[in-house]
């Protein structure tokens, strides 16, 4: 298991359309994978789950991924939030 600390850069946040751009990648990994925002945690593979998180800009979010693709799986989700959602 690996995490990473990540922060959201992009104007809105992760809101509909980006939070729908994080989780079509979040589902391309084979590996469990998690969002944390305080003391809160959501699969990072669910709309619902990701979108009661609140994530605002500047947000700081913890990423969290177990499994055979796990280092894959956090470069990739990091990458596409820095680069503000766009893949």
């Amino acid at each position: 298991m690996i995490s990473k600390e990540v922060t959201v850069t992009n104007s809105v946040g992760l809101h509909a359309r980006p939070a729908t751009y994080f989780i079509q990648k979040a589902n391309t990994y084979k590996s469990s994978i998690m969002i944390e925002r305080g003391e809160r945690r959501a699969n990072a593979k669910s709309l619902l789950g990701v979108l009661s998180l609140g994530i605002v800009k500047g947000t700081v979010v913890n990423l969290i991924a177990d499994g055979v693709d796990e280092a894959d799986a956090i470069d990739g989700l990091s990458t596409l939030i820095l680069k503000g959602f766009i893949d």
